[in-house]
């Protein structure tokens, strides 16, 4: 009887909540909402719920009729883990309590007695693994010219330089230091000339005589001339502690190659207050 009236309630509370999900996916426009119709997720959970707990419920039962059954007729079955018990036996080979008399060597240590334990299948089998390892190893690379690791890396290096190259050839507007040439084209000077009197002119002077910079009219060069040398004192500063600030975090790469050009347009020009010469005679 009770049993009975657990499977109407059961059936009752399926067919109700379907039939009002099935309303409320028909009536609302976004029933899956959960802002605006929890109510309908609520009852959705519960259904499944509901469902899931069910079939739970009948495993268990199904599963302790079995063992009641079992248990009358004398049956002992195996535990759920004895394929993990079989696995690791095959794999240690290892020996019960109850039969390591038969593996006890004569050796006595103060009443410690050693077994003849075989060494693990695993253990065996990584062994073996390595032998053949290093056989192909020493074959591979010791007799069939292998890849070492350091010409990988230079493999490795010029595919990078070839990707590289062809990034820069499909993007005109990438700045390339070493392929840097001298510009002499008019704006690309007046560019350079108004960046120069902007940012420089406050230590080489309007003219390039050099003030508290040095002269940049004459052939001497501190770091060295030509335009990629100029470039990098521009871009990255001067001498540590004593040079101008590097300007590549102010300037873009191709103002810095604009005021350079300019720079050097201003050889052989006579500034009317010329400083001193430093540094070293430039030969291109």
């Amino acid at each position: 009887m009770k049993k009975k009236i657990q499977s109407t309630v059961y059936i009752l509370f399926v067919l109700i909540t379907f039939f009002a999900l099935v309303n409320a996916f028909t009536a609302y426009k976004n029933p899956l909402n959960i802002y605006e119709n929890p109510l309908v997720w609520i009852a959705l959970i519960g259904f499944v719920a509901v469902l899931v707990l069910k079939e739970v419920v009948s495993v268990m039962a199904i599963t302790k009729a079995k063992e009641l059954q079992n248990e009358k007729a004398g049956i002992v079955p195996e535990p759920e883990n004895a394929w993990i018990q079989k696995l690791l036996k095959n794999w240690t080979k290892a020996k019960a309590i109850e039969e390591e008399q038969e593996i006890v060597l004569d050796h006595n240590y103060d009443g410690i007695k050693e077994l003849d334990n075989s060494l693990p299948p695993w253990w065996v089998y990584m062994f073996y693994a390595t032998i053949v390892f290093a056989v192909v190893y020493l074959v591979r690379f010791h007799f069939l010219g292998g890849d070492s690791q350091e010409m990988e890396y230079q493999q490795a290096v010029a595919e990078a330089r070839i990707e590289i190259n062809k990034y820069k050839a499909s993007s005109p507007d990438v700045f390339d230091v070493a392929n840097l040439t001298l510009l002499t084209d008019a704006s690309d000077l007046k560019r350079g000339k108004a960046i120069f009197n902007l940012n420089c002119a406050s230590c080489h002077l309007a003219d390039g005589g050099g003030q508290i910079g040095p002269n940049l009219t004459d052939e001497y060069w501190i770091l060295g001339g030509g335009i990629k040398n100029v470039y990098n004192t521009v871009s990255k500063g001067g001498r540590d502690g004593k040079g101008m600030i590097a300007w590549n975090k102010t300037l873009k790469a191709e103002d810095i190659a604009k005021v350079s050009s300019y720079v050097l347009s201003l050889q052989g020009t006579t500034p009317a207050k010329a400083k001193a010469p430093q540094g070293e005679i430039w030969e291109e």
